[in-house]
């Protein structure tokens, strides 16, 4: 069995004593931290969070922190999602593009106040990118990482679990929304999102300190909801078509590839990096795209690297992400695949690491 080597290089997180505690059997790096990745199994985590509900160390998402009175320009500039009309309280899943109209990261960003904002950050190093930016273009604006661990409440029992800590007021949360709740007199940001189709909940914990006293609070109230330390699941945010930066999109992808054109208006933003690209991209229309792709038989083997997509012998995309789903009784799989074979009911060959399997591209995916 291979082990991971830890160093300060490799960061742990406010939580990872009650992460070890309740038996992390394996962990992933994201950002330079530990993610856990499996407690019990991927299917035994995968049916609990389906049903209870769990708590998530996600102290991988960092926050990049953009404060003073250039923030919002800033902000505007590093996305080409429109956020003219968004309000203090909001979240925002904003594509993040290079010069050339390229993934560089898809975070959520929180309008704290008009001069502070949080970028919640997927795996990449996107703080030197930020700081760069500012500095080069003279903001009035001090980009930081600040002390915050986001702690996620997943599943369908996570309102319950939610209000006997932080009280009644937490459900009325929007989705996408967030406030401000108390918990042993500090102030937390609280928001109704995370990275499952489940529900629930992210805590953005400002202060190391206050990391494990929050961790023993939600799990001595939710004995009786049998509640456990969970993480991310493959098989769930497939199934969910949630992607993964740097597994389903990389840095030679648009937004337009990802399916995220939704989340890009540079006709109406004056001002984003990319947007001359974005435009031309828009104009054009992408050659590939993300789509949810169905695959044959039962057990998938493990692989870290992409599958190539056949039609006719010939490669016209790759599968990105695949597992078992017990729920729906087939192989889920994210793909991006070519124009030409993109059509829901088109029939491929996936080249698995142990041969190829037939392969169905679906309309949507399952959940």
């Amino acid at each position: 069995m291979i082990s991971l080597a830890t160093s300060r290089r490799l960061r742990r997180t406010p939580f990872s004593e009650g992460v070890e505690a309740a038996g992390i059997t394996a962990y992933t790096v994201y950002n330079h931290m530990l993610l856990p990745s499996v407690f019990e199994s991927v299917e035994a985590d995968y049916h609990h969070l389906k049903r209870h509900v769990q708590v998530w160390d996600v102290s991988c998402e960092r926050q990049i922190e953009l404060r003073g009175p250039d923030a919002g320009r800033l902000m505007q500039l590093l996305t080409p999602r429109d956020l003219g009309k968004v309000g203090e309280g909001r979240c925002c899943y904003v594509p993040i593009v290079d010069h050339a109209g390229f993934m560089l990261n898809d975070p959520v960003a929180l309008k704290l106040e008009d001069d502070r904002w949080w970028i919640s950050i997927a795996d990449s190093d996107l703080l030197l990118w930020v700081k760069g930016i500012a500095q080069g273009g003279g903001f009035d604006v001090q980009v930081s990482e600040p002390d915050v661990s986001p702690l996620a409440v997943q599943g369908p029992q996570s309102d319950t679990l939610m209000e006997r800590v932080f009280g009644d007021a937490v459900r009325d949360l929007g989705f996408f929304h967030f406030g401000r709740f108390t918990f042993e007199g500090r102030p937390l940001v609280v928001a109704r999102s995370g990275y499952s189709r489940q529900g629930g909940f992210e805590i953005y914990v400002e202060g190391s300190d206050i990391g494990m006293p929050l961790w023993r609070a939600l799990f001595a109230a939710g004995r009786d909801l049998q509640v456990r330390a969970g993480c991310p699941n493959l098989i769930e945010r497939i199934e969910g078509g949630l992607l993964s930066y740097g597994n389903d999109m990389r840095g030679d992808n648009t937004p337009f590839e990802c399916g995220l054109g939704k989340f890009c208006q540079p006709q109406a933003v004056a001002d984003c990096i990319g947007r001359d690209a974005l435009l031309r991209a828009q104009e054009t229309g992408p050659t590939r795209q993300i789509r949810a792709i169905e695959i044959a038989g039962h057990d998938l083997p493990r692989s870290d690297r992409a599958w190539p997509l056949l039609a006719a012998g010939q490669r016209v995309g790759q599968v990105t992400s695949a597992a078992w789903s017990p729920d729906f009784g087939v192989n889920v799989a994210i793909g991006m695949v070519d124009a030409s074979h993109w059509d829901a009911g088109t029939e491929l060959q996936v080249e698995t690491a142990e041969g190829h399997r037939a392969a169905l591209v679906r309309a949507q995916f399952w959940a």
